[in-house]
């Protein structure tokens, strides 16, 4: 069973064909990055799979259930999670309250005092607990998102350009939690630039050009393809 299967996914806005018959199947446990050059269409296929545009035709599958048409609380509720690229917090509120906020309704009450202290552990961010999350420096904000994602407990966790603005370090920090997150059980895909990053987590990369999917491998078989850095250079037509 796939956790998450598209098939013939299109997505047109006006006269432009932005997500072009996407055939795309996610394993349970994998980490899976989505890779492309700039207007390939990443964001729209990302947008879709969350429920924010919905396709023209085409269908999106979440643990075998049709989810084409699912508001995007529900596929919340079905055990998607995401993490965006410019993080969600409540910057005026403490690391903790932000932390209390995104799992008060999914925890049992009497749990949600322990589940956030492991939350902080696992972020590094347990002393800086009572700061004002706004004070936070970049990385560490996107940490307290992923931390708000994932107590949700989701089956699978979608990220947008997870490291965008990070050190090395904070990026490389950032790959060894979510491998940690993937051994205990959870899917996840990530859209990413990266290519450090991408050769850190991803067990399978797509590239996505115009649309379409191009090519998809593992990250030596995507890196060795010439056509793939043809169209990185902006060699290679659709």
């Amino acid at each position: 069973m796939h956790i998450l299967e598209t098939r013939k996914l299109n997505k047109r806005f006006g006269g432009l064909h932005v997500t072009g018959d996407v055939d795309f199947a996610l394993t349970p446990g994998e980490m899976h990055c989505l890779i492309g050059p700039n207007g390939a269409g990443k964001s729209t296929f990302f947008r879709l799979i969350l429920g924010e545009h919905l396709p023209d035709s085409g269908e999106i599958l979440f643990q075998d259930h049709d989810i084409t048409r699912a508001r995007p609380f529900q596929r919340i509720r079905q055990g998607l999670s995401v993490k965006f690229q410019v993080p969600g917090i409540f910057k005026e509120l403490s690391v903790r309250q932000n932390l209390v906020i995104a799992l008060q309704h999914h925890v049992d009450p009497r749990m949600l005092p322990e589940e956030i202290d492991r939350l902080l552990e696992f972020l590094g961010l347990a002393h800086a607990q009572a700061q004002l999350a706004g004070n936070l420096s970049h990385g560490q904000k996107q940490w307290l998102e992923i931390g708000m994602a994932i107590g949700l407990k989701p089956r699978l966790l979608l990220l947008d350009e997870p490291t965008a603005g990070m050190t090395p370090d904070e990026t490389h920090a950032t790959g060894e939690m979510l491998k940690r997150l993937n051994a205990e059980g959870m899917t996840l895909l990530a859209v990413e630039h990266d290519m450090a990053f991408v050769r850190q987590i991803a067990h399978r990369v797509t590239v996505l050009h115009f649309g379409k999917v191009f090519a998809q491998g593992t990250i030596d078989e995507i890196t060795a393809d010439p056509r793939v850095a043809k169209i990185y250079l902006g060699e290679v037509d659709a």
